[in-house]
């Protein structure tokens, strides 16, 4: 039980009274003029003494500002499977802090699993919590999280400006919450998420030389939740390891949900764009994919704040403070750094400076000198990851820096202006290593090698100026691999095919009229004879295209038509012979699969306005084999929107939504639902237009005689002349004339449009003649 210096008021609960009075009186005396720090994820908060406390309560069923927020993600969805993390959910409280109240959660729908609290103020909020089976907790500190957030100016850390962020504490199905404050706080909000275990089968993705990492999928994230894209850093530079409070006693089984949990409270409490950390590990050593983007790829998190761009975070599920993650889990975390970290070509055992984005220890713009694999605790003001695990940090950095075999270290490149450019790496012990250099159409370059634990080589850049690949390698180690503009001369040959591309690179030509041909373009430098082909995996030659067909200089446009090609992949030529005799050749790869067709959305304009006229949109398509789909919403190719993400079966499939977003409703306009099937070939995208319009048509009568009335929008309008109705299509905004209605004493006009809006009737009346 943490210590805190609270005096309680009023009539103990629970029968609790006298036990409660030799708590504090303990408390008392073992920290008699402050509490003990936090030892979870906690920003230190100097100068902040806890007096006299007040217990805070209240009663669930009595909060009016309650807001539950039910994320039954498939069960929304017509014809898709059930997802894996239905049930969930997270329920929002704003405690009352000036009176004593109760924070009761008897019935079955109040029920939760992990406790967030939030609150305004430079004081302290503790709580505890009651078991379903009656049982209650220590009383925890609530832990505010202000180093572990998104970086400073960016819109994810804007979300809930002015609050104190607490941790995610893991509490097991309970039913019950009390909290007390120490210091001014003016407001407190708990966050409550019920977040069942559900049994599902996990699928691992095959990598090689990668750890077992549980997908998204399987542990049941809602990829409809997210606010926002992913964003990237443009290097991998080290990691940061975090624990992420509660109990440490959790089960095997309930290890997912704790994940799913604390994917909730990040995003529907927090704000954030997506959940925090990178990886997770259980302590039964499984280890978990965290923020969406690609577990390859380097992800901005939301993990230490000024430090986020450029690390990965990992958080140890459960508190390490005082007893460290058991074996299975250190060795877990081992394997993932040792992966990670040499994906990004980086030695978990050096050294590194970083500068920081702000935060509470250190300012925007201060350098800070950094372990590869560092603590939470180095870059904020925090107690993060707990003593134990801290203290264990750099016994798993040795055991990752042996975990892999041969690893090239830091490699860069010195490239000068007049042309030479010096290769340097470390590695991982004495070995052979080589240095390549090739051209945009792959062909060598230059070439160099070398024995020992350090490479050291200079390629003299005698070639024309342009941008090249480079390679170091070294025996079974990774490659290195990156870009360079260099060369000290001109272009010798004047003729190069130049940004190739063949849109879209994946298609699927079942004649359905979505994405059944591929654009390929290009553009020449020069006038030349071209050919282009299509190449199977054998290199046959299974589509001519375009055949020594004479060509000026400038952007070129070819269709390839892969109707008569097999599920496959293949690889695009272009071959140009230049006047002189110069040969160049240029590829690009196409997909053919038609595991995804007949993409509709209907209707072309919805109105997600609740007025029960065409209120929702059904996306449906047809799946030739089993995939992994997800529906994207897209506004001028802007991503807005990911309403589904599941995998289903082959076989027609559709689903039905209603407008809803985590960042708000959708904004009338022009939008596209592109459909994304990812099968054994890779993934296939068919996009089709829709519409939304939740405003109706306005209308005004501009005069009686003659009759004219303005439309706001293209509608069907409805015009009662005397109780004879007659009825137009109006093509345009504007004003309509209405023929024969010149002695008319009474109009009633109403109007609605495609999307079902019915706009407000408008009542005219001609004064009587004199």
């Amino acid at each position: 039980m943490d210590c805190q210096h609270v005096r309680r008021r009023g009539r103990a609960r629970s029968g609790g009274g006298r036990r409660e009075e030799q708590e504090d009186r303990r408390c008392e005396k073992k920290c008699p003029q402050k509490a003990d720090p936090h030892d979870c994820k906690d920003a230190i908060n100097a100068g902040i003494t806890p007096l006299r406390a007040k217990a805070v309560t209240a009663t669930l069923r009595r909060m009016r500002r309650a807001l539950v927020l039910l994320l039954a993600f498939a069960a929304a969805f017509v014809g898709a499977p059930a997802a894996l993390g239905a049930g969930a959910s997270i329920t929002a409280v704003d405690v009352p802090v000036k009176a004593e109240r109760t924070i009761a959660a008897g019935e079955p729908r109040t029920r939760f699993t992990l406790v967030g609290i939030h609150w305004r103020g430079p004081g302290a909020v503790s709580f505890r919590t009651r078991s379903v089976g009656g049982r209650w907790s220590p009383w925890r500190p609530a832990a505010p999280e202000r180093e572990d957030a998104a970086d400073p100016g960016s819109v994810e850390a804007r979300a809930r400006p002015g609050w104190r962020v607490g941790s995610p504490w893991w509490v097991g199905p309970s039913d019950r919450i009390e909290t007390r404050t120490a210091g001014r706080v003016v407001r407190v909000r708990a966050y409550l998420v019920w977040s069942p275990v559900v049994d599902v089968p996990f699928r691992v993705p095959a990598a090689t030389r990668s750890p077992a990492i549980v997908p998204r999928l399987s542990w049941g994230a809602n990829e409809s939740i997210r606010r926002a894209p992913p964003t990237y850093a443009p290097r991998l530079r080290f990691a940061i390891v975090h624990h992420t409070a509660g109990r440490n006693d959790y089960t095997q089984a309930e290890a997912p949900a704790i994940v799913k949990a604390i994917e909730l409270y990040h995003v529907q409490g927090n704000g954030w764009n997506d959940i925090g950390y990178n990886f997770l590990v259980d302590r039964f050593g499984t280890i978990y994919e965290g923020r969406y983007g690609g577990i390859t790829r380097n992800v901005v998190g939301a993990h230490a704040l000024g430090f986020n761009t450029g690390s990965t975070g990992i958080a140890v599920l459960g508190t390490y403070t005082n007893a460290a993650p058991p074996r299975a889990a250190q060795d877990a975390l081992a394997k993932l750094l040792a992966w990670r970290l040499d994906l990004a070509h980086v030695d978990p055992l050096s050294m590194l400076t970083a500068v920081s984005g702000g935060s509470e220890r250190y300012a925007s713009g201060v350098p800070v000198t950094l372990r590869a694999v560092s603590g939470h605790r180095d870059t904020g003001l925090t107690e993060c990851p707990g003593d134990a695990l801290y203290g264990r940090l750099g016994a798993i950095a040795a055991e990752a820096y042996k975990i892999g075999g041969p690893k090239i270290f830091d490699p860069r490149l010195d490239v000068s202006r007049t042309g030479p450019v010096r290769f340097h790496a470390r590695l991982s012990s004495a070995l052979p290593w080589h240095v390549s250099i090739s051209d945009a159409d792959g062909v060598a370059v230059a070439d160099g090698s070398g024995t020992g634990a350090t490479v050291d080589w200079t390629w003299n850049g005698s070639a024309p100026r342009a941008t090249y690949r480079w390679s170091i390698s070294a025996a079974t180690a990774r490659p290195a691999t990156g870009a360079m503009h260099a060369g000290t001369g001109v272009a010798t040959s004047p003729l190069a095919v130049q940004g190739l591309a063949a849109t879209p690179s994946a298609v699927s030509p079942n004649g359905d009229g979505q994405a059944d041909v591929s654009l390929l373009t290009f553009t020449l430098t020069a006038p030349a004879t071209v050919s282009v082909d299509v190449y199977d995996a054998t290199e046959k030659d299974v589509l001519p295209v375009l055949s020594e067909q004479r060509l000026l200089a400038g952007s070129q446009s070819v269709t390839v038509d892969p109707s008569s090609l097999a599920d496959g992949s293949y690889t695009i030529v272009v071959d140009a012979v230049g006047d002189d005799g110069s040969d160049v050749e240029s590829v690009v790869p196409l997909t053919v699969s038609r595991v995804l067709g007949l993409v509709t959305a209907t209707p072309s304009v919805f109105s997600p306005n609740g007025d029960g006229r065409l209120d929702r949109l059904t996306v449906g398509f047809e799946l030739m084999a089993p995939a992994n789909v997800q529906v994207r919403i897209l506004r001028n190719d802007r991503w807005v929107a990911t309403p589904f993400a599941a995998s289903l079966q082959a076989g027609l499939q559709h689903f039905v939504w209603d407008g809803a977003r985590s960042a708000g409703t959708l904004r009338d306009g022009s939008y596209e639902a592109a459909v994304d099937a990812t099968g054994e070939l890779g993934t296939t995208t068919s996009a089709v237009p829709f519409a939304v319009d939740t405003v109706p048509p306005r209308l005004r009568i501009v005069s009686m005689r003659p009759l004219a009335i303005s439309v706001s929008e293209p509608a069907t309008l409805k015009v009662m002349l005397d109780g004879v109705s007659t009825r137009r299509d109006v093509k345009h905004a504007g004003t309509i004339r209405i023929p024969g209605a010149g002695r008319v004493k009474r109009v009633r006009a109403v109007a609605w449009d495609e999307a079902g809006n019915v706009s407000r009737a408008v009542v005219g009346r001609s004064r009587a003649s004199p």
